[in-house]
Order: structure tokens, then C-alpha cells, then sequence
């Protein structure tokens, strides 16, 4: 009995110091406080360990859901590759999530932009951070929020996005053919609560369409009433105006989101110039691998033991590099020109609105 507790106790310290040396990053991680229309927001700043003044910074932007400042960890692997390129991350946990204050399901996309403006404003008040090299990072629902950010900031360096929809209408009936074990089922059950949706019904209204299964609670019918009228067209257009160099990352197995349609949109909208497009065949939705994704043992074993291999292959390397090049190009620019490019190009006519206007487009 001793010799089998023994041996049991060594198997816990091997696994012990293998989860430890697997999420011991190479990255100096801070907490920090910032202020949003809502109040106190509880944020990470990762900055790199060797710097010799102020450094690059990649502002992270959630997509859907309570999301904590490091999504609980899956975002440090990405910190860290942007640290080890010398530039520092910045996150927070959504309203009402962890320590920060308000609450994320009464904000419609505009007010999640107006939110990022003014963390962005906070940041290049920080001495660690350079105020003229920022980027911003948006994931899936961020895809409704950056762009627009982007286009009325002259200042943001660059923007990545992870699988952005387009439009929330038609990324909704996209996941719903992609998933649903009843299609027909599903699709009617669709049409009932987009009627409501179309004359703006309340939670009443919503429950008496009788959608199946658990009804999503009052809060998600406010928030999904508020937002589901969204749309990236107008501000991707503005952000052509802008001519902000833009990274749009995209999974071979994504089933929330239309990829093709996002990348055919992109193309069509910011010119080779101005756009890369990056595709990862073996990733899910959030840039996962899809075996990792697929298996719940197998994730939970990736991201205690190897977070860094829960990501597609080479994708970290890929958002480290063009974040590095990005910040060096701009350097680049702002010497041969002396100052920092800026556009007053005007908005598409068909697109014009008052700014920020993301979420009712």
C-alpha cells in the first residue's frame, strides 16, 4: 500500500510540475483598472519582459458571452507570442463579468465601441505603452465593434480579426444549418422569432412564439433585441476610407460563421492593399484546433498541460508577426513623412450615419 501511494504521489508531482512549466508564460502580467460607460472594468495588461520604453499594444475585443479578461486562459498564449515580438496585450472582463462593473447583455454593439474608444483613450495615457502604436484585436462578435473603432481613430496601427460576421441575421440561419439535428424544425422556429424580433416584441411576445427547448432568459431576449439588426458593411467601408491595414483570420471548420462570405465581403470592400486574409484549415470558430474543440477531455488536458497547442498551427506566429511588422511599418512611415497618416475621406453615401452606429446598421 505504500509503495502504490507513493508511486501515486510521484504521478501527481510529474503532472503537478507539467501543468505548472505548461502555463508558466514568458510575459510580465499585470492587473489594471479601467473606466467604461458602465463603470470600473478589471483588466490584464501583459507587457514584454525585455523593453527599453514604451512598447506596441494589442487592444483584445471578446466576442459573445460573459467574457473574463483572459477568457480564462485560452487568450494567454496569444499574450505571450505578442510579447515575445515586443508588444504588450491589453483585456478586460465584459461588464458584470469577474470584477468589472455594469452589465454586458443591455449593450448593443455601438456601446461596445464606444467602450473600447475609451479604454483606447486610458491606454495612451499609460507610460508603458506607445500612444501612436495600437492595435485592436477582435473575435466573432468583435467583428461588429473593431472596424468601426478603427475608422474613427487615425491612430489605431493596424486591426486583427478572428472570425468576424458580417451580418447577425444571416451568421444566426448559418449556424442553424450548420448544427441543427432538425433542420425543418429549426428553420420554422426561426421564422417565429425573427417576427418578433421584426416589430420589436417583448420577452412576453418572445415566450408566446414557443421556441424550443429552454427559452433564453429576459436578459438575452433584451440584448438580442437590441443587436440583432447589426451589421459590418457601413463600418468596413469607413474603415476602407480610413485605409487601416487589416489581418482577417479564418477557420477551415467554422460552424457560427460564414467564412467565405466574411472573406468575400472583405475582399470586395478593403483592396489588396489594405488587406490580408490568413486561413487556418484545421481550426474551429475560435481559432482552435478542431480535435481540441471536438473532445472535451482532450481540451481540458491541452489547456492544463500545452495551452499553446489549443491554437491551429501557426496561427500564433502569424498574429506575432504581423503585429510586429504592422507597428514596424508605421514607424517606418512616420519617418519618411514626419507624422502619423490620417484620412478625412468621406463615408460611403449609401452608409453615412451618425458614428458609432454599428449595432442599428
Amino acid at each position: 500500500m505504500r509503495r502504490w501511494l507513493a508511486a501515486l504521489g510521484a504521478v501527481v508531482l510529474v503532472l503537478t510540475g507539467l501543468a505548472v512549466a505548461g502555463n508558466h508564460f514568458e510575459m510580465d502580467e499585470r492587473r489594471i483598472r479601467l473606466t467604461g460607460p458602465q463603470g470600473q472594468l478589471d483588466a490584464v495588461l501583459t507587457l514584454p519582459r525585455q523593453r527599453s520604453g514604451p512598447v506596441p499594444v494589442v487592444v483584445f475585443v471578446h466576442g459573445d458571452g460573459p467574457v473574463e479578461a483572459t477568457n480564462d486562459g485560452l487568450y494567454r498564449p496569444q499574450f505571450e507570442a505578442l510579447a515575445k515580438a515586443g508588444v504588450a496585450s491589453v483585456s478586460w472582463s465584459k461588464p458584470g463579468v469577474g470584477g468589472s462593473e455594469g452589465d454586458w447583455l443591455t449593450q448593443d454593439q455601438a456601446e461596445r465601441a464606444r467602450e473600447v474608444t475609451q479604454v483606447v483613450g486610458q491606454l495612451r495615457q499609460r507610460s508603458e505603452l506607445n500612444p501612436d502604436e495600437v492595435g485592436l484585436w477582435g473575435a466573432s462578435q468583435g467583428g461588429w465593434v473593431v472596424p468601426q473603432v478603427a475608422a474613427d481613430d487615425p491612430r489605431i496601427s493596424f486591426v486583427v480579426l478572428l472570425s468576424p460576421a458580417i451580418n447577425w441575421l444571416r451568421q444566426g440561419e448559418f449556424n442553424l444549418r450548420a448544427t441543427a439535428a432538425d433542420l425543418d424544425a429549426a428553420l420554422k422556429e426561426r421564422e417565429r422569432i425573427n417576427a418578433v424580433l421584426e416589430r420589436n416584441g417583448d420577452y412576453d411576445d418572445y415566450l408566446a412564439a414557443d421556441p424550443d427547448g429552454e427559452p433564453m432568459s429576459r436578459a438575452r431576449w433584451g440584448f438580442v433585441l437590441k443587436n440583432f439588426r447589426s451589421d459590418a458593411t457601413c463600418a468596413l467601408h469607413d474603415l476602407a476610407a480610413r485605409g487601416t491595414p487589416v489581418l482577417l483570420v479564418l477557420a477551415g471548420h467554422d460552424q457560427n460563421v460564414d467564412a467565405h462570405e466574411t472573406e468575400r465581403i472583405y475582399r470586395s470592400i478593403l483592396g489588396p492593399q489594405q488587406l490580408q486574409v490568413r486561413w487556418f484549415a484545421g481550426a474551429a470558430h475560435s481559432l482552435a484546433r478542431t480535435d481540441v474543440e471536438q473532445s472535451q477531455v482532450r481540451g481540458l488536458l491541452t489547456a492544463v498541460f500545452r495551452p499553446r497547442r489549443l491554437m491551429a498551427p501557426g496561427f500564433l506566429d502569424a498574429l506575432a508577426e504581423y503585429a510586429a511588422t504592422r507597428t514596424a511599418d508605421r514607424k517606418s512611415h512616420e519617418t519618411e513623412n514626419g507624422q502619423t497618416p490620417a484620412s478625412s475621406a468621406p463615408q460611403d453615401a449609401a452608409c453615412a450615419r451618425d458614428p458609432l452606429t454599428t449595432g442599428n446598421r
